[in-house]
């Protein structure tokens, strides 16, 4: 049967066009139901004869009620085509949600084509919406079911749509609300699954809020899209992503590219119900409103206090300081920020998540089963507390939970929210892992590093396995990087393909992108040379191995030679980088032995880093150069490349205040000059310099992924490598990246054809936004294990330990302990106390008692106590205290 379908549409050109498409109507598209004599035998069938009913679901229910239908409790739901397509317009992660379940063989979830059913296909109707239109031809299906299935099982058609559902039950239907669906089932707990409906849908049942009435307005309304889209058009908005403060839930930033700097956001008011990653829209503040405020570190009164982390490696993982100008000594008055201060008007594109946390402690009620209100605090301290109702409250107390946002109105305190599942205990180590992966949305025992290089860098041929477009490519797109925690990996690809038949193992042949250079002795690369190859590693060594080798003068067998010969090269490599400019700077990274059995830590200190390290990875970064060249030579739109970009005079201005403040003058003119000041920084004490290494690296943005066709050759620049061009080549067993290099160097050598993909820029725009974002999220992820571990092995371990002074503040300071590459606070005054009895010098980074000869000074040693502490039940921190 064919049908004419006809709509007009505005061309690129402005002109309108009428479209005419035919709509081909077919009556063997079968019902799904296992014993149903109607349809084909052959057809597939996923809703059983022991079903209660079979649930017909409208689109909101889909994308609103998805953390229900995900749980195994339903089953034998029908998802038409109208509903599943106008998903997928509106909520790109929610329809993939529901398509897992759809293909889902042990779940009861079936896909009935109703566009192109003869009896279930509705013309559009003079003056119909196109909401409306849908709803009827849901209810159209629905009686389709109860016709064709006649009394054998109940139809029930399930939606909050107060109009939708009248209809359906005039015209002979049965028709349920989500919440009474549920409460018939006789399970309470499923109904903390539900989400409350908004306004204009039928309300929740039996849910009363005993709590006092605040009307109280106390955020602003966002202004309309049509208003925000003529405020950005005129200037007096500005849009980009809102970034939380990682330590700092109360101050985000919004990079602006029509004013070109970062916008900062102070308050929650100013933030205006805005998440972490939203897009949002931003008013400037008047400019005498730009002040800074004194720094504290935050108590428990602020709702949120500074916690003991790992060292930072990047600005991107250190507290913010936006002051720019410090006030004088004995100063009260605030100094004005040189940087814009805003706040949000209307959020463009929201982030809202799934979050991992726990419930803040509170009074059982009396009785039980009833609805409770309670609030969850995330793990993530960028996340507001959200209120949720729960009817099974006692099971959730202690545990670990996931809480999904549903709304956040301007007469509330905190967002809304409802329970999604339950992880486990607080405090039990797989529990707390999971949360860690969670936390971070990312989908990794000390890896043995293979020696490789002999005279080129042989990398896995990874593309020859993972092609283009299949399930497996689209996959470790998504996941973009491996992930590493402490005694478990994360793998982007599979096992079979990490483990076995992409690992370069000792006396195996195997696949390899191979980079060759001719070298002469002084490492000058005289050819260079790219092939696919197949390679047989004649030894396989861990780093320490490879270094016990060198450093044994008795041996003089050919490996070693080879291995002192490639280690002579890589030190010439190495200064000649340094000569450019690149920067050598430092980290306090964490290694831990770990107990075979009960795999918790058993001892905890800083990884070090050898010359068998420093030997690979100057080959690997000169292999990375020699590919960037190479693909951007032939490809100088698509290629994925790797920049670092210039940090800014603010940026290092905390760096320079605390060395100017022990009389080291550093040049930060340009990455060679900051190298060769901190070549320059010495001191009596052994631990100077590398001290002022990890402060330079906290002041540095991370470096990202970019396509090549989105910025000027002027901005491609790496500048801790002090390298124009640079990209990432030679880890595609775990990096995304490196496969899309792959790709685009087989293209250039002509051993393969470009993916289609790379002709799509918006796409590959994307995809480095995703490898970014992906990388970003695994290296947090990894932080919080090493977080959690350092917590579990410091609990039965109490620690008098020494620690560099690295911050100063009105009411304590901010230590580092390298031992144990963690820094956090030391209070001088009670929680609470804003440092009356203390005075900052910022000149001199500085705090002291007045009347004293107690004082305090940036990068001084000082002895401090370390224990695991409970300040409330279940919830244990790492505190640090002045001895």
């Amino acid at each position: 049967m064919l049908q004419s379908k006809s709509f007009v549409k505005k061309t690129k050109q402005g002109r309108i066009q009428k479209v005419v498409r035919e709509h081909y109507l077919r009556d063997d598209i079968y019902c799904g139901f296992v014993p149903c004599s109607a349809c084909d035998a052959a057809a597939e069938r996923k809703l059983h004869a022991d079903a209660a009913a079979i649930l017909v679901v409208d689109t909101n229910v889909v994308l609103h009620q998805i953390d229900l239908l995900e749980n195994p409790t339903i089953e034998d739901v029908v998802l038409l085509s109208v509903v599943l397509d106008e998903v997928k317009n509106k909520n790109l992660a929610v329809f993939n949600r529901i398509k897992a379940l759809c293909t889902n063989k042990a779940r009861r979830f079936y896909v009935f084509a109703n566009e192109q059913h003869r009896d279930t296909y509705v013309k559009d109707m003079v003056g119909e919406s196109s909401n409306d239109r849908n709803d009827r031809a849901i209810r159209v299906a629905a009686r389709w079911y109860q016709s064709h299935l006649g009394g054998s099982v109940k139809v029930m058609l399930i939606t909050n749509d107060r109009d939708n559902k009248k209809k359906a039950i005039e015209e002979g239907l049965n028709a349920e609300t989500v919440e009474s669906y549920v409460r018939s089932l006789g399970q309470p707990g499923l109904l903390d699954l539900v989400v409350v409906p908004t306004s204009g849908d039928v309300t929740m049942e039996d849910v009363e809020d005993h709590r006092p009435s605040k009307k109280k307005v106390i955020y602003s309304e966002h202004k309309p899209m049509s208003e925000i889209t003529s405020g950005l058009r005129c200037g007096i908005y500005h849009q980009g992503k809102l970034r939380v403060n990682r330590y700092n839930p109360f101050e985000a930033y919004v990079g602006s590219e029509s004013i070109g700097d970062e916008i900062v956001i102070r308050g929650r008011s100013n933030m205006n119900r805005a998440f972490d990653g939203d897009i949002v829209a931003v008013e400037l503040l008047p400019q005498d409103q730009w002040h800074e405020s004194k720094s504290f570190i935050a108590d428990d009164d602020e709702e949120e206090e500074e916690d003991v982390h790992l060292v930072p490696n990047s600005a991107d993982d250190a507290p913010r300081n936006t002051s720019s100008t410090q006030s004088t000594v004995g100063s009260s008055a605030p100094s004005v920020s040189s940087r814009p201060i805003g706040r949000v008007v209307g959020i463009i594109k929201r982030n809202w998540n799934s979050y991992c946390g726990s419930l803040q402690p509170m009074p059982m009620p009396a009785g039980s089963g009833g609805v409770a209100h309670a609030l969850f605090v995330s793990k993530d301290r960028r996340i507001p507390k959200i209120r949720i109702q729960t009817r099974q409250l006692e099971n959730l107390v202690n545990k670990r939970i996931v809480v999904a946002v549903d709304s956040w109105g301007v007469l509330s305190r905190y967002p809304s929210g409802h329970y999604v599942r339950t992880i486990g205990d607080i405090g039990d180590k797989e529990t707390e892992t999971e949360a860690s992966i969670l936390k971070f949305t990312v989908a990794s025992n000390a890896v043995t590093t293979y020696l490789k290089k002999l005279a080129c860098k042989n990398i896995a041929d990874v593309t020859n396995f993972v092609h283009p477009g299949t399930p497996l490519d689209e996959e470790a797109a998504q996941r973009g990087t491996s992930v590493y925690l402490v005694g478990q990996r994360i793998d982007m690809l599979p096992k079979p393909l990490t483990e076995d038949v992409c690992s370069l193992r000792a006396d195996v042949e195997r696949l390899a992108f191979s980079v060759i250079w001719e070298m002469t002795p002084d490492a000058d690369i005289i050819s260079t040379r790219y092939t696919k190859s197949v390679i047989k590693s004649c030894a396989a060594m861990s780093y320490v191995e490879a270094q016990a080798r060198m450093d044994d003068s008795r041996l003089v067998d050919p490996l070693t030679v080879d291995l002192r010969n490639l280690n002579s090269l890589a030190k010439i490599m190495r200064q000649r980088r340094c000569d450019r400019g690149a920067l050598t700077l430092a980290s306090a990274e964490v290694k831990f032995e770990i107990d075979s059995e009960t795999h918790d830590p058993l001892d905890i200190g800083i990884y070090q880093i050898r010359e068998a390290n420093q030997m690979i990875e100057e080959f690997m970064l000169a292999a990375n150069i020699s590919v960037a060249e190479k693909i951007l030579k032939h490809f100088p739109l698509c290629s994925l490349l790797r920049r670092h970009p210039t940090p800014t005079k603010e940026m290092l201005e905390p760096l320079l205040r605390t060395t100017s403040s022990v009389g080291l003058n550093l040049d930060v003119s340009s990455s060679k000059a900051l190298a060769e000041s901190l070549d320059n920084a010495k001191s009596n004490d052994p631990y100077f310099n590398k001290l002022i290494r990890i402060l330079a690296t906290r002041c540095m943005t991370q470096a990202v992924y970019f396509c090549s066709g989105d910025l000027n050759s002027s901005e491609y620049y790496h500048y801790g490598l002090a390298a124009s061009l640079y990209t990432h080549f030679t880890s595609p067993i775990r990096r995304y990246a490196d496969v899309v290099v792959h790709r685009l160097l087989a293209a250039a050598l002509d051993i393969a054809k470009l993916p289609p993909i790379f002709q799509d820029g918006p796409q590959l725009t994307g995809i480095a936004d995703n490898l970014n974002y992906r990388h970003r999220n695994a290296q947090m992820a990894s932080r919080a294990s090493v977080e959690l571990h350092t917590l579990i092995y410091f609990r039965t371990r109490p620690t008098d330990t020494e620690a560099r002074i690295v911050k100063v503040k009105a009411n304590g300071f901010i230590v580092f302990v390298p031992k144990f590459g963690i820094e956090g606070p030391i209070y001088l005054s009670p929680k609470g106390d804003k440092g009356g009895d203390w005075v900052v010098d910022e000149v001199h980074q500085r705090v002291t008692k007045p009347g004293s000869n107690i004082s305090h000074a940036v990068l001084q040693t000082v002895r401090i106590h370390m224990e695991v502490v409970e300040p409330q039940p279940h919830r244990p921190k790492l505190q640090l205290t002045l001895i």
